[in-house]
Protein backbone atom coordinates (compact mmCIF):
# COMPACT_ATOMS: atom_id res chain seq x y z
CA UNK A 1 0.00 0.00 0.00
CA UNK A 2 1.41 3.38 -0.92
CA UNK A 3 2.18 6.06 1.77
CA UNK A 4 -0.44 7.67 0.45
CA UNK A 5 -2.95 5.17 1.05
CA UNK A 6 -1.83 4.28 4.59
CA UNK A 7 -3.56 0.92 5.90
CA UNK A 8 -6.67 1.57 7.95
CA UNK A 9 -7.30 4.72 6.12
CA UNK A 10 -9.75 4.66 2.74
CA UNK A 11 -8.78 8.10 1.30
CA UNK A 12 -12.24 7.78 -1.43
CA UNK A 13 -14.61 6.40 1.69
CA UNK A 14 -13.29 9.42 3.54
CA UNK A 15 -13.97 12.06 1.17
CA UNK A 16 -17.28 10.56 0.07
CA UNK A 17 -18.13 11.27 3.20
CA UNK A 18 -16.70 14.65 3.79
CA UNK A 19 -18.33 15.49 1.10
CA UNK A 20 -21.86 14.55 2.45
CA UNK A 21 -21.72 15.87 5.93
CA UNK A 22 -19.57 18.85 5.44
CA UNK A 23 -20.12 19.98 1.96
CA UNK A 24 -16.84 22.31 0.58
CA UNK A 25 -14.87 21.59 3.01
CA UNK A 26 -12.42 19.30 1.03
CA UNK A 27 -11.26 21.07 -2.49
CA UNK A 28 -8.91 18.25 -3.97
CA UNK A 29 -7.84 14.93 -3.52
CA UNK A 30 -7.27 13.48 -0.42
CA UNK A 31 -3.90 12.21 0.22
CA UNK A 32 -2.78 11.02 4.18
CA UNK A 33 0.16 9.40 6.56
CA UNK A 34 0.09 7.40 10.03
CA UNK A 35 1.42 9.39 12.31
CA UNK A 36 1.31 7.53 14.89
CA UNK A 37 1.07 3.80 15.60
CA UNK A 38 1.71 1.14 18.17
CA UNK A 39 -0.55 -0.05 21.11
CA UNK A 40 -2.58 2.99 21.20
CA UNK A 41 -5.51 4.73 18.79
CA UNK A 42 -3.99 5.31 14.88
CA UNK A 43 -3.68 9.04 14.41
CA UNK A 44 -3.44 9.57 10.29
CA UNK A 45 -2.71 13.05 8.72
CA UNK A 46 -5.07 14.02 5.70
CA UNK A 47 -4.11 17.07 3.15
CA UNK A 48 -6.15 17.89 -0.03
CA UNK A 49 -3.06 20.39 -0.50
CA UNK A 50 -4.87 23.33 1.34
CA UNK A 51 -6.80 22.32 4.65
CA UNK A 52 -5.08 19.51 6.80
CA UNK A 53 -7.06 17.02 9.12
CA UNK A 54 -6.48 14.00 11.83
CA UNK A 55 -8.61 11.29 11.81
CA UNK A 56 -8.18 9.20 14.87
CA UNK A 57 -9.08 5.54 14.70
CA UNK A 58 -8.74 2.11 16.78
CA UNK A 59 -6.09 0.08 15.70
CA UNK A 60 -6.02 -2.58 12.92
CA UNK A 61 -7.50 -5.60 14.16
CA UNK A 62 -9.21 -7.34 17.41
CA UNK A 63 -9.63 -4.08 20.09
CA UNK A 64 -11.41 -3.91 23.31
CA UNK A 65 -14.44 -1.27 22.45
CA UNK A 66 -13.77 0.41 25.61
CA UNK A 67 -10.34 0.65 25.11
CA UNK A 68 -10.67 2.70 22.11
CA UNK A 69 -14.04 4.38 22.28
CA UNK A 70 -14.33 7.03 19.44
CA UNK A 71 -16.93 8.67 20.56
CA UNK A 72 -16.12 9.17 23.74
CA UNK A 73 -12.93 11.09 22.29
CA UNK A 74 -15.08 12.99 20.15
CA UNK A 75 -17.33 13.95 22.84
CA UNK A 76 -14.54 15.28 25.21
CA UNK A 77 -12.99 17.22 22.88
CA UNK A 78 -16.54 18.72 21.37
CA UNK A 79 -17.75 19.45 24.66
CA UNK A 80 -14.06 20.89 25.97
CA UNK A 81 -13.34 23.37 22.17
CA UNK A 82 -15.47 26.23 23.48
CA UNK A 83 -14.06 26.80 26.74
CA UNK A 84 -10.28 27.93 27.45
CA UNK A 85 -8.75 24.02 27.45
CA UNK A 86 -6.54 24.21 24.31
CA UNK A 87 -8.40 21.38 22.00
CA UNK A 88 -8.52 20.58 18.21
CA UNK A 89 -12.03 21.81 16.60
CA UNK A 90 -13.99 18.37 16.01
CA UNK A 91 -14.77 17.81 12.57
CA UNK A 92 -17.46 15.02 12.77
CA UNK A 93 -18.05 11.47 14.54
CA UNK A 94 -18.72 8.17 12.20
CA UNK A 95 -19.57 5.29 13.72
CA UNK A 96 -20.32 3.54 10.83
CA UNK A 97 -17.63 0.65 10.55
CA UNK A 98 -18.33 0.35 6.82
CA UNK A 99 -16.47 3.61 5.67
CA UNK A 100 -13.16 2.59 7.90
CA UNK A 101 -13.91 -0.35 9.32
CA UNK A 102 -14.29 1.34 12.66
CA UNK A 103 -15.73 3.84 14.03
CA UNK A 104 -13.39 7.34 13.40
CA UNK A 105 -12.93 10.93 14.42
CA UNK A 106 -11.82 13.64 12.62
CA UNK A 107 -10.25 16.82 13.94
CA UNK A 108 -8.53 19.78 12.56
CA UNK A 109 -4.81 19.77 12.37
CA UNK A 110 -2.88 22.04 14.94
CA UNK A 111 0.69 23.26 14.38
CA UNK A 112 2.89 22.34 16.95
CA UNK A 113 5.34 20.20 18.37
CA UNK A 114 5.10 17.55 20.91
CA UNK A 115 8.50 17.07 23.16
CA UNK A 116 9.37 13.57 24.35
CA UNK A 117 13.04 13.71 25.38
CA UNK A 118 15.18 16.00 27.35
CA UNK A 119 17.11 15.99 24.31
CA UNK A 120 14.67 17.71 22.28
CA UNK A 121 14.09 19.86 24.84
CA UNK A 122 17.63 20.97 24.83
CA UNK A 123 17.11 23.47 21.63
CA UNK A 124 14.61 25.44 24.01
CA UNK A 125 16.85 26.50 26.98
CA UNK A 126 16.62 27.00 30.91
CA UNK A 127 14.47 29.51 30.69
CA UNK A 128 12.15 28.23 27.73
CA UNK A 129 12.09 25.12 29.27
CA UNK A 130 10.54 26.10 32.38
CA UNK A 131 8.09 28.28 30.82
CA UNK A 132 6.62 25.51 28.87
CA UNK A 133 5.88 23.12 32.18
CA UNK A 134 5.00 26.13 34.33
CA UNK A 135 2.30 26.58 30.99
CA UNK A 136 1.48 22.77 31.56
CA UNK A 137 0.42 22.75 35.09
CA UNK A 138 -1.50 26.23 33.53
CA UNK A 139 -3.35 24.78 31.11
CA UNK A 140 -3.66 21.48 33.63
CA UNK A 141 -5.62 24.36 36.07
CA UNK A 142 -7.23 25.48 33.02
CA UNK A 143 -8.97 22.27 32.40
CA UNK A 144 -9.96 21.60 35.82
CA UNK A 145 -12.05 24.72 36.27
CA UNK A 146 -14.35 23.21 33.34
CA UNK A 147 -17.56 22.74 34.98
CA UNK A 148 -18.71 19.46 34.14
CA UNK A 149 -22.49 20.29 34.03
CA UNK A 150 -21.94 23.21 32.51
CA UNK A 151 -20.14 21.49 29.11
CA UNK A 152 -22.36 18.72 28.94
CA UNK A 153 -19.97 15.90 30.65
CA UNK A 154 -22.10 15.32 33.77
CA UNK A 155 -22.53 11.67 33.22
CA UNK A 156 -18.77 11.63 31.64
CA UNK A 157 -17.73 8.99 34.50
CA UNK A 158 -18.39 7.62 37.58
CA UNK A 159 -16.77 10.12 40.50
CA UNK A 160 -18.11 7.83 43.60
CA UNK A 161 -15.41 5.71 44.52
CA UNK A 162 -12.85 6.99 41.98
CA UNK A 163 -9.78 6.21 43.57
CA UNK A 164 -10.44 2.93 45.02
CA UNK A 165 -11.89 1.84 41.87
CA UNK A 166 -8.64 2.97 39.98
CA UNK A 167 -6.52 1.51 42.37
CA UNK A 168 -8.34 -2.12 41.94
CA UNK A 169 -8.65 -1.62 38.54
CA UNK A 170 -4.41 -1.43 38.39
CA UNK A 171 -4.25 -4.14 40.94
CA UNK A 172 -5.95 -6.60 38.53
CA UNK A 173 -3.81 -5.39 36.05
CA UNK A 174 -0.87 -6.27 37.66
CA UNK A 175 -2.15 -10.05 38.55
CA UNK A 176 -2.56 -10.37 34.99
CA UNK A 177 1.02 -9.68 34.14
CA UNK A 178 2.64 -11.74 37.09
CA UNK A 179 5.57 -14.63 35.51
CA UNK A 180 8.44 -13.27 38.47
CA UNK A 181 8.60 -12.10 41.82
CA UNK A 182 8.73 -7.92 42.16
CA UNK A 183 10.00 -7.10 45.81
CA UNK A 184 7.41 -4.27 47.20
CA UNK A 185 5.35 -3.82 44.77
CA UNK A 186 2.39 -5.69 46.75
CA UNK A 187 3.13 -3.53 49.43
CA UNK A 188 3.07 -0.37 47.77
CA UNK A 189 -0.36 -1.56 46.61
CA UNK A 190 -1.57 -2.22 50.29
CA UNK A 191 -0.12 0.83 51.58
CA UNK A 192 -1.85 2.70 48.56
CA UNK A 193 -4.92 0.99 49.84
CA UNK A 194 -4.44 2.19 53.41
CA UNK A 195 -3.85 5.46 53.07
CA UNK A 196 -6.63 6.34 49.97
CA UNK A 197 -7.05 10.16 50.32
CA UNK A 198 -10.86 11.84 50.57
CA UNK A 199 -10.84 13.13 47.07
CA UNK A 200 -12.06 16.72 46.13
CA UNK A 201 -15.01 17.95 43.71
CA UNK A 202 -14.36 15.80 40.58
CA UNK A 203 -13.40 17.68 37.02
CA UNK A 204 -12.93 15.88 33.49
CA UNK A 205 -9.36 14.51 33.97
CA UNK A 206 -7.14 13.69 31.25
CA UNK A 207 -5.72 10.50 33.16
CA UNK A 208 -2.16 10.77 30.99
CA UNK A 209 -1.32 14.25 30.67
CA UNK A 210 2.09 14.99 30.37
CA UNK A 211 4.26 17.35 27.73
CA UNK A 212 4.45 14.64 25.01
CA UNK A 213 0.75 14.36 25.14
CA UNK A 214 0.60 18.31 24.22
CA UNK A 215 1.53 20.38 21.50
CA UNK A 216 3.50 23.44 21.91
CA UNK A 217 3.42 26.40 19.55
CA UNK A 218 6.07 28.94 18.36
CA UNK A 219 5.73 30.89 21.29
CA UNK A 220 6.00 27.56 23.69
CA UNK A 221 2.17 27.85 24.70
CA UNK A 222 0.23 25.12 24.54
CA UNK A 223 -1.56 24.85 21.07
CA UNK A 224 -3.53 21.82 22.01
CA UNK A 225 -3.82 18.38 24.66
CA UNK A 226 -3.91 15.52 22.51
CA UNK A 227 -5.04 11.74 23.30
CA UNK A 228 -8.03 12.07 25.02
CA UNK A 229 -8.36 7.96 25.23
CA UNK A 230 -8.02 7.63 29.03
CA UNK A 231 -10.17 10.78 30.12
CA UNK A 232 -13.10 10.35 32.69
CA UNK A 233 -14.71 12.50 35.68
CA UNK A 234 -12.78 11.84 38.80
CA UNK A 235 -10.24 12.93 40.99
CA UNK A 236 -8.36 16.08 39.03
CA UNK A 237 -5.01 14.94 41.74
CA UNK A 238 -4.75 12.23 39.53
CA UNK A 239 -3.00 14.18 36.58
CA UNK A 240 -1.17 16.21 38.97
CA UNK A 241 0.53 12.99 40.55
CA UNK A 242 1.15 11.96 36.40
CA UNK A 243 2.96 15.59 36.37
CA UNK A 244 5.07 15.12 39.07
CA UNK A 245 6.06 11.63 38.74
CA UNK A 246 7.17 12.43 35.22
CA UNK A 247 9.41 15.52 36.44
CA UNK A 248 11.50 13.25 38.27
CA UNK A 249 14.61 12.43 36.20
CA UNK A 250 15.23 8.59 36.40
CA UNK A 251 18.94 9.12 36.03
CA UNK A 252 19.03 5.66 34.52
CA UNK A 253 21.29 5.88 30.78
CA UNK A 254 20.21 4.12 27.90
CA UNK A 255 16.21 4.21 29.35
CA UNK A 256 13.85 2.89 26.91
CA UNK A 257 11.62 5.13 28.49
CA UNK A 258 12.08 8.72 27.52
CA UNK A 259 11.07 11.39 29.91
CA UNK A 260 11.76 15.03 29.79
CA UNK A 261 12.84 15.57 33.47
CA UNK A 262 16.10 15.69 32.85
CA UNK A 263 16.13 18.80 30.84
CA UNK A 264 17.91 21.84 32.06
CA UNK A 265 15.33 24.35 33.29
CA UNK A 266 13.32 21.68 34.24
CA UNK A 267 10.93 22.46 37.39
CA UNK A 268 11.01 19.75 40.09
CA UNK A 269 7.82 18.07 41.49
CA UNK A 270 7.69 20.63 44.26
CA UNK A 271 7.47 23.62 42.13
CA UNK A 272 4.92 22.75 39.26
CA UNK A 273 3.07 21.46 42.54
CA UNK A 274 3.62 24.93 44.51
CA UNK A 275 1.76 25.94 41.36
CA UNK A 276 -1.16 24.25 40.60
CA UNK A 277 -1.89 24.89 44.25
CA UNK A 278 -2.02 28.59 43.98
CA UNK A 279 -3.96 28.40 40.65
CA UNK A 280 -6.30 26.05 40.96
CA UNK A 281 -7.07 26.96 45.01
CA UNK A 282 -7.24 23.07 45.44
CA UNK A 283 -5.09 21.44 48.62
CA UNK A 284 -2.57 19.44 47.31
CA UNK A 285 -1.74 18.21 51.06
CA UNK A 286 -2.06 14.58 50.13
CA UNK A 287 -0.06 14.91 46.86
CA UNK A 288 2.62 12.36 47.73
CA UNK A 289 -0.35 9.80 47.28
CA UNK A 290 -1.67 10.36 43.93
CA UNK A 291 2.37 10.61 43.16
CA UNK A 292 3.23 7.38 44.62
CA UNK A 293 -0.08 6.08 42.50
CA UNK A 294 1.63 7.27 39.50
CA UNK A 295 4.76 4.93 40.14
CA UNK A 296 2.58 2.57 40.92
CA UNK A 297 0.35 2.45 37.86
CA UNK A 298 3.39 3.09 35.59
CA UNK A 299 5.07 0.04 36.75
CA UNK A 300 2.10 -2.35 36.38
CA UNK A 301 2.10 -0.68 32.87
CA UNK A 302 5.97 -1.69 32.32
CA UNK A 303 5.42 -4.86 33.53
CA UNK A 304 2.78 -5.67 31.48
CA UNK A 305 4.97 -5.02 28.69
CA UNK A 306 8.12 -6.98 30.08
CA UNK A 307 5.00 -9.49 30.83
CA UNK A 308 4.43 -9.32 26.84
CA UNK A 309 7.94 -9.27 25.91
CA UNK A 310 8.81 -12.74 27.90
CA UNK A 311 5.99 -14.35 25.70
CA UNK A 312 7.31 -12.81 22.36
CA UNK A 313 4.67 -10.20 21.66
CA UNK A 314 6.26 -7.33 21.14
CA UNK A 315 7.84 -5.53 18.63
CA UNK A 316 10.67 -3.26 18.16
CA UNK A 317 13.69 -2.51 20.16
CA UNK A 318 14.16 -1.57 23.79
CA UNK A 319 11.75 -3.84 25.01
CA UNK A 320 14.36 -6.59 26.77
CA UNK A 321 15.27 -3.83 29.01
CA UNK A 322 11.85 -2.47 29.98
CA UNK A 323 12.08 -5.69 32.82
CA UNK A 324 14.87 -3.55 34.79
CA UNK A 325 12.99 -0.72 34.89
CA UNK A 326 9.98 -1.96 37.19
CA UNK A 327 11.89 -1.79 40.36
CA UNK A 328 12.83 1.54 40.04
CA UNK A 329 9.45 2.66 39.31
CA UNK A 330 8.07 0.39 42.43
CA UNK A 331 11.11 2.25 44.73
CA UNK A 332 10.43 5.80 43.87
CA UNK A 333 6.87 4.99 44.42
CA UNK A 334 7.29 3.45 48.28
CA UNK A 335 9.93 6.17 48.77
CA UNK A 336 7.69 9.19 48.28
CA UNK A 337 4.68 7.64 49.89
CA UNK A 338 6.84 7.66 52.90
CA UNK A 339 7.98 11.16 52.35
CA UNK A 340 4.67 12.05 52.48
Amino acid sequence: MSPDHPPGLDLDRLRGLLDAERPGLVTGPLTGRLIEGGRSNLTYVVTDGTGKWVVRRPPLGHVLATAHDMKREHRVISALHPTAVPVPRPVLLCEDDSVLGSPFYVMDFVEGTPYRTAEQLAPLGPERTRGALLGLVDTLVELHAVDPAEVGLVDFGRPEGFLDRQLRRWGKQLDASRNRELAGIDELHAALGRELPHSPAPTVVHGDYRLDNVLLGADDRITAILDWEMSTLGDPLTDLGLVAMYSVPLALPDSPISTTAAAAGHPDPAELIERYAARSGRDVSAVSWYTAFAWFKLAVILEGIHYRYTLGQTVGGGFDRIGELVPVFIEHGLTTLQEG
